[in-house]
């Protein structure tokens, strides 16, 4: 298996510093290779810009529509074409990240943002009456598998299903589904820590334990089963899921899960 772990904290010393290093011994030692993208180490750009697409961007800009003949003419930025490949040579790809504001840190977002241009991640495929675009389970990054190792200050009450944080699967569920899924990346359950701001140097080998088991059963644990878009679950133009497929009082995020 080939994993690339794309990790997002300023600070080496911290848990999510350790949970990567872990992830890259555990993996290797299994005979894995691993390829990290530390953003904060690689003084990630986080932000999109004419930079990126040098001659092929227009004025004024239109990101998607410059990103894309970037990405076809081969001049994005060396460091985008760097990700870009990682992306395509990976079986896995694992994000380690808090949970910051209820999403992903600034820089992650921004590696995203400009990773994810036009006619890479999205803008592929044939739009017709049957089809919209090859997206949610097809796509340019389909048979790929992603997890999301997620730090959270918060107990994990506060993100249960009634807690005020609101459930921890909505929370997610833009990366995971708007971000991993819509490019055809299969997306496993989270890897989810909670009061992290709390836990002692007593409770960190538990964790570790407990993060080597996720890592070592990567490969056979089963994705969330997000519906396909184009596989008779939606309404096309419309992609309004089709009325009585939901299970009985589903709404909302869910109704995109598979009961």
């Amino acid at each position: 298996m080939k994993t690339l772990i794309v990790h997002a904290h300023p600070e080496p010393k911290s848990l999510n510093g350790s949970l990567k290093d872990l992830a890259v011994s555990t993996l290797e030692g299994a005979g894995h290779e691993v390829r990290v993208s530390d953003l904060y180490a690689m003084s990630w750009k986080a932000v999109v810009d004419a930079a990126d697409y040098g001659p092929h961007a227009s004025s004024p800009l239109k990101v998607a529509a410059d990103s894309g003949r970037a990405f076809e003419a081969g001049t994005l930025t060396e460091d985008v074409r760097a990700e870009q490949d990682k992306l395509l040579w990976a079986d896995t790809i694992i994000f380690q990240f808090p949970l910051w504001w209820y999403t992903m840190p600034a820089i992650l977002k921004g590696w995203v943002d400009r990773v994810f241009t036009y006619n890479f991640a999205y803008g592929v495929g044939e739009h017709s009456d049957t089809k919209y675009g090859e997206r949610f389970g097809e796509g340019t990054l389909a048979g790929k598998r992603a997890l999301l190792s997620v730090t959270a200050g918060g107990p994990q009450p506060h993100y249960a299903a009634r807690g005020i944080n609101g459930p921890i699967d909505d929370l997610l569920f833009p990366i995971q589904h708007g971000i991993l899924y819509y490019p055809g990346i299969d997306v496993l359950p989270p890897f989810v820590l909670y009061s992290t701001d709390r836990m002692t140097a007593e409770e960190y080998p538990a964790v570790a334990k407990a993060w080597e088991r996720r890592l070592l059963t990567l490969e056979s644990t089963e994705p969330i089963p997000f519906r396909r878009q184009n596989f008779g679950d939606y309404e096309i133009p419309s992609l309004h899921l089709k009325e009585g497929l939901e299970a009985a009082g589903r709404t909302g995020f869910g109704l995109h899960v598979r009961a």
